[in-house]
C-alpha cells in the first residue's frame, strides 16, 4: 500500500489499484494524519482542522470517518484485532507507515540526501516526478492544507534548482535551458534561479544569452525591488566575462583524466582522505582502484607499498562501505601470501595493520574476526621490533578496532588511546593525535568520567584546527549532548528537552558531513531512546524515526510503548546477539530492559552474562556520542529476572 498526497489524496494497493477511501471528509482525515509525519495527532486538534465552526457531534463523526478508513486501508485485519496503521494513540490517531510508503515522505528524504551528495541526483529526479499538482490538491479550503501546500511548494522549488545544479556541477545541463527558462518566469523573484538559467546558458554555449539574462535578472530586481543582485548573481557575471574555470564542472573522480601510476594514487588518496568530507568517499574509491592496478602489475612488493600506504586513522567500527573493505582485505591477504613470513618485516606489518583495520562491520564470520584480531596482534608486534612510531599508531588503530571482542573493555581501549596520544605527539603525527584524544573520549565516556572525556574533546578540536580535520567537532557535538543527556537527570540539571535539541542539532550536523555512512543511520533514534529510558520513559513510537541497523535490538521496547505485547516478546526473541562494536553494550542492556518487562528468563539470563564484565561501564558511553545510562542499571533488571544476583 501506498498513499500519495503530492496532488489529490489517494492510496494504491501494492497492485497499482485504488483504494476507495469514501468521502471529502475521509480523504481530509488521512490527508492531516499525513502532514503529521507520523506523529498523534489529537482528537480536538482534528475537530478544529476539519470545521471552521464544528458541529455539536463532530467527535462521534470524526470516529466514523476514522473506522471507515481503517476498513479501507486494512480490510483484511481480523476482527477485535487492533488497527496498525491508524492507531489511537493517546488523546488521539496516528497513522504507523514507513516513510518510504508514503509520497511526499519520499520527497523530503530524497531532498535531504540531494542536499548531502551528489550521488542522490537520481533518487531526487524520481521524487521531483512523482508530483501531479499542488499538494493535497483536493483539500483546497482548509487552513492546515494551505499551510503544508506552501511549506512543500517551496521545497519542491528547492528540489526543482538543487537538481538543476547538481547536473551543472557534473558536467551536463545545457539541456535545462528551457526548463529553467519557464522556471524563472513562472517565479522571477527566486536569484539561484536566474543564476542557474544562465550557467546553463553558458553550458549550451550561448554565453551572450547568459549575459543577458544576467542583465535582465538585475534590471527586474532594480525596478520591481529597488534591489541589487546578490554577491553570487554578480560572481557569475564576472566569471562569464573573464571566462573563468570555476565555471568548468567539479571533477566527481579526484584523480581522473590525470595519468597516475598506483602509488601516486595511493597517496593522493589518503591526503585527501584525511580532508573527510566527499574527500574521503572519492578517495576510498581513488584507494581500491589504485590497489587493483597494482595487483595487475604483478610486482608484489609495489602492491605492498600500495595497500600499506593508505594508513587513514580509523575510528568507527562499523565500515562506510563493507563491500569495498573486504576487497581491500581480500587484497592484503593475498599480497601477504605472495610476500611470504620471510617477506619485509615493514610491508607485512602494513599489510596486517590493514587488514585489521579494514576488518569492520556488523556481518564478519567468527573465522574472519578471528583473523582480524590475530592480524592486529601481529602488526603490532612487528611494529614495535622495528621502532616505527608511525607504522606502531597505525598498528594500534587495528588493535584498537579490533579491542570490541566483548563487553567491558573500555579501561584497555584507554590504554590503546594513551599510547597513540603519546607517539604521536612525541613524533609529530598530528593525525593520530586526533584519532589518540577521540579514542580517549569514547573510553572516559564509556567509563562515565564526563570530566575526563571534556577535556580529550576539547584537546582533539584544538588539533582539528591545524589538521582540518572536519569531522572532529561533529563528534564532538555529539559528545556534548550525550553529556546533556546524562546531566538532565540530575537536580537542576538541563531538561530533558534540551537534550533532545542538542541530539537533533548533532543529527544535522552528521546528515550534512559526507564520508560517514556507516556512523549516520538509526543513531539519533538510538540516542532519544536512552533518554527516555533515563528518564524512565517508554521508547519514541514515531513512525519517522529511522533505527537503521539497530532495530532489531530496540523493536521490542517500540511494540511494548505500543502496547503489543506479543509482538514484543515474538521480537524479542528474533533478536540475535549484539555486534561486537561500539554499541554492544547498549544493544545488550536493550535487550536487558525488554526482557526484565517481559518476564523472558532466558533472554534476561544471557544479558545478564554478557553485562557483568561491563558493570562499571556506562551503556552506549563507548561511542562517545550517546548514553542509556549506567549499565548497573539493566544489569540489575536482568539478574532480578533471571533469578540470579
Amino acid at each position: 500500500m501506498h498513499i500519495d498526497v503530492l496532488g489529490a489524496v489517494r492510496v494504491l494497493r501494492d497492485d497499482g489499484t485504488p483504494v476507495d477511501l469514501g468521502g471529502p471528509r475521509h480523504r481530509e482525515v488521512l490527508a492531516r494524519l499525513v502532514a503529521a509525519g507520523g506523529r498523534m495527532v489529537a482528537t480536538d486538534t482534528l475537530v478544529a482542522d476539519l470545521w471552521a465552526e464544528p458541529p455539536p457531534r463532530a467527535v462521534g463523526a470524526l470516529r466514523t470517518f476514522v473506522a471507515a478508513l481503517r476498513r479501507a486501508i486494512e480490510p483484511d485485519r481480523p476482527p477485535r484485532t487492533p488497527p496498525r496503521v491508524l492507531v489511537t494513540e493517546g488523546p488521539g490517531y496516528a497513522l504507523c507507515l514507513p516513510r518510504d510508503m508514503v509520497d511526499v515522505h519520499r520527497f523530503e528524504d530524497a531532498l535531504a540526501r540531494a542536499r548531502r551528495t551528489p550521488a542522490a541526483l537520481a533518487g531526487l529526479d524520481a521524487a521531483l516526478a512523482a508530483w501531479r499538482g499542488p499538494a493535497y490538491a483536493d483539500v483546497p479550503g482548509s487552513a492546515w492544507a494551505q499551510r503544508e501546500r506552501t511549506r512543500l511548494e517551496e521545497l519542491r522549488l528547492e528540489g526543482v534548482e538543487l537538481r538543476a545544479r547538481l547536473l551543472l556541477d557534473s558536467g551536463s545541463g545545457a539541456e535545462l535551458v528551457a526548463e529553467l527558462g519557464a522556471h524563472v518566469t513562472e517565479h522571477p523573484w527566486r536569484e539561484p534561479a536566474w543564476g542557474l538559467l544562465a550557467r546553463a546558458l553558458h553550458r549550451a554555449g550561448r554565453q551572450a544569452d547568459a549575459l543577458a539574462t544576467l542583465r535582465r535578472a538585475r534590471t527586474m530586481l532594480a525596478d520591481q525591488l529597488g534591489l541589487d543582485p546578490g554577491a553570487d548573481l554578480r560572481r557569475l557575471e564576472t566569471d562569464i566575462l573573464r571566462g573563468a574555470t570555476t565555471l568548468q564542472p567539479a571533477r566527481t573522480v579526484w584523480t581522473a583524466g590525470v595519468p597516475l601510476g598506483p602509488r601516486t594514487t595511493v597517496e593522493l588518496a589518503r591526503t585527501l582522505a584525511l580532508a573527510g568530507g566527499d574527500a574521503l568517499v572519492h578517495s576510498r574509491r581513488d584507494r581500491l582502484a589504485a590497489v587493483q592496478a597494482a595487483e595487475r602489475t604483478g610486482d608484489v612488493a609495489l602492491t605492498a607499498r600500495v595497500i600499506g600506504a593508505y594508513d587513514v586513522p580509523a575510528l568507527w567500527t562499523r565500515a562506510d562501505d563493507p563491500g569495498q573493505s573486504r576487497a581491500v582485505v581480500a587484497a592484503a591477504e593475498r599480497t601477504l601470501t605472495a610476500l611470504g613470513a620471510d617477506g619485509p618485516a615493514a610491508l607485512r606489518a602494513r599489510l596486517l595493520a590493514t587488514v585489521a583495520v579494514e576488518s569492520r562491520g556488523a556481518d564478519l564470520s567468527g573465522t574472519e574476526l578471528r583473523r582480524a584480531a590475530q592480524a592486529a596482534r601481529e602488526a603490532e608486534a612487528l611494529a614495535r621490533e622495528l621502532g616505527d612510531p608511525a607504522l606502531l599508531v597505525f598498528a594500534l588503530d587495528g588493535v584498537f578496532l579490533q579491542s570490541f571482542g566483548r563487553p567491558g573493555l573500555a579501561a584497555a581501549r584507554d590504554g590503546i588511546g594513551a599510547e597513540i596520544v603519546d607517539l604521536a605527539t612525541r613524533h609529530q603525527l598530528p593525525d593520530f593525535a586526533v584519532l589518540g584524544r577521540l579514542v580517549r573520549l569514547q573510553s572516559a565516556s564509556a567509563l562515565g568520567d564526563l570530566d575526563a572525556a571534556l577535556a580529550h574533546a576539547e584537546a582533539a578540536e584544538r588539533l582539528a584546527v591545524s589538521t582540518e580535520a572536519r569531522l572532529v567537532p561533529v563528534l564532538t557535538g555529539w559528545f556534548r549532548a550525550r553529556v546533556t543527556a546524562a546531566r538532565s537527570t540530575e537536580p537542576g540539571g538541563p531538561g530533558a528537552a534540551t537534550a533532545a535539541a542538542q541530539y537533533r542539532a548533532a543529527e544535522d550536523a552528521l546528515a550534512g558531513t559526507a564520508g560517514m555512512p556507516g556512523l549516520h543511520r538509526g543513531l539519533f533514534a538510538l540516542a532519544l531512546l536512552g533518554l527516555r529510558l533515563l528518564h524512565g520513559r517508554p521508547a519514541p513510537t514515531d513512525p519517522a524515526l529511522d533505527w537503521g541497523p539497530y532495530r532489531p535490538w530496540t523493536r521490542p521496547l517500540v511494540l511494548l510503548a505500543r502496547h503489543r505485547v506479543e509482538e514484543a516478546r515474538t521480537a524479542l526473541a528474533a533478536a540475535p546477539e549484539p555486534p561486537l562494536d561500539h554499541m554492544q553494550e547498549a544493544l545488550w542492556c536493550l535487550t536487558a530492559h525488554a526482557a526484565a518487562r517481559l518476564g523472558d528468563r532466558p533472554a534476561a539470563a544471557r544479558a545478564a552474562t554478557a553485562l557483568r564484565a561491563a558493570r562499571t561501564e556506562h551503556a552506549g558511553g563507548a561511542s562517545g556520542m550517546l548514553t542509556l545510562g549506567p549499565v548497573t542499571r539493566y544489569l540489575a533488571e536482568a539478574e532480578a529476572c533471571a533469578g540470579q544476583g
